[in-house]
């Protein structure tokens, strides 16, 4: 007999993929092949994922470890150019969907496969990060969304469907929140957090030290900063995994990195979630500190503007795209200045640059002191002032 055609599935081992599996094999009749890509989710995550995805109906699942290719690749270019959605969130989320689609599209080709599927929801930005990646990458294929297609309207109708199934899930009716993970961050929503009235609970925080119950000592670290990338922790050179790894426990302990939200989905919803990004967030405060020293005026507000551009082409799920590219060399040419050390005081839940250093520092003390100096010549500010001033001037005489 031959075999049937196949599809790939993005695998968590979660409620919404535990579901996808059987239903597919009931709806569309293929078969279906599970991907888990490791970036940095609990080890508890994927211990016996590849059982639990034969055990839930796919004929096979592949592990693939990127966590290296996802630091180096995409959360230090993110944390390089310092993009924040809505001026708060690190994106943690989604700047994992490109690397995992990627990948799904790549065993697709591997086996031969007719179509991808994802388990996100028809109200989220999930479906669109990766559907712009499975059609940017491999147009060709079919993509199946079973949240926009099959009758269930919540996740406690899933738990009811795979209690039927008999298959196995951590999620209850009780604590049923969706959460993601992987190195850069975890993410919490639902439950809880749908009322904006309710306080987020201890329940709504996975990693991190409430900050009120964090050391009352502060602690300091030292960051070494090179081209805009963290290459160092006390002096102990890193690479990118390592130092998130590191860097997430010692926030962690300090509470750092917590932001609980409103945020503006794509597709035109408001939505909650809370976000805890630790060592993320020590490493964007620290590259920010050496930009102080070594980004003139100008090229400070141009990488802001990047920035911000951005932000929204990661969150949208615009990640391979030419304008992707370009702003990230834009960004590559600004950070060849940005080299340097900086010294961070971590406490109850703020990130302080106390100390800072570079090479390529654009602060000269010889100019800026408000002592007595022998190279400033203050009454050339008076010609600067006026001209600066001058269309300024002509208005206001005009309007007279």
């Amino acid at each position: 007999m031959l075999n049937k055609k196949k599809v790939v599935l993005a695998y968590s081992g979660g409620l919404d993929t535990s579901a996808i599996i059987p239903w597919i094999k009931e709806n569309y009749n293929l078969d279906i092949f599970a991907l888990v890509v490791n970036i940095g989710q609990s080890e508890d995550d994927l211990y016996g994922i590849q059982e639990k995805a034969i055990k839930s109906g796919a004929i096979g699942c592949k592990i693939f470890d990127l966590r290296e290719n996802f630091a180096k690749n995409y959360i230090y270019p993110l944390l390089k150019i310092g993009s924040l959605y809505e001026g708060t969130y690190l994106l943690g989320t989604a700047i994992a969907r490109p690397i995992i689609a990627k990948a799904q599209v790549k065993l697709a080709k591997e086996i031969g496969a007719i179509a991808v599927a994802h388990g996100s929801t028809g109200k989220g930005n999930d479906q669109v990060r990766f559907e712009m990646a499975y059609s940017t990458l491999a147009p060709e294929l079919k993509i199946i969304a079973p949240w926009r297609e099959w009758k269930f309207k919540s996740r406690e109708d899933l738990l009811e469907y795979l209690h039927k199934k008999n298959i196995s899930t951590t999620a209850t009716l009780k604590k049923i929140y969706s959460r993601d993970e992987n190195i850069f961050h975890i993410s919490t929503e639902g439950g809880v957090l749908e009322d904006l009235w309710n306080q987020s609970n201890k329940d709504c925080w996975v990693w991190t030290n409430n900050p009120e119950d964090s050391p009352n000592q502060p602690e300091y670290i030292s960051l070494y900063i090179k081209n805009g990338c963290v290459v160092s922790i006390n002096n102990k050179i890193t690479n990118p995994v390592q130092c998130l790894e590191k860097l997430n426990k010692i926030g962690a302990i300090h509470g750092i990195g917590r932001v609980d939200i409103v945020e503006n989905r794509l597709v035109g919803l408001k939505s909650r979630g809370c976000y805890e990004t630790p060592g993320g967030t020590i490493i964007y405060h620290a590259i920010r500190a050496i930009e102080q020293l070594t980004l003139d005026k100008e090229s400070m507000k141009w990488r802001e503007k990047l920035a911000l551009e951005m932000s929204h082409i990661i969150y949208d799920g615009r990640w391979f795209t030419p304008l992707r590219k370009s702003i990230q060399s834009a960004s590559n040419s600004l950070s060849k200045s940005v080299t340097g050390e900086v010294v961070l005081k971590l406490y109850k839940g703020v990130v302080s640059a106390i100390q800072k250093k570079s090479l390529n520092s654009l602060y000269l003390k010889s100019y800026s002191t408000f002592g007595r100096d022998s190279v400033y010549k203050q009454s050339d500010a008076s010609g600067f002032i006026n001209l600066f001033s001058l269309s300024s001037k002509i208005r206001a005489l005009k309007e007279k």
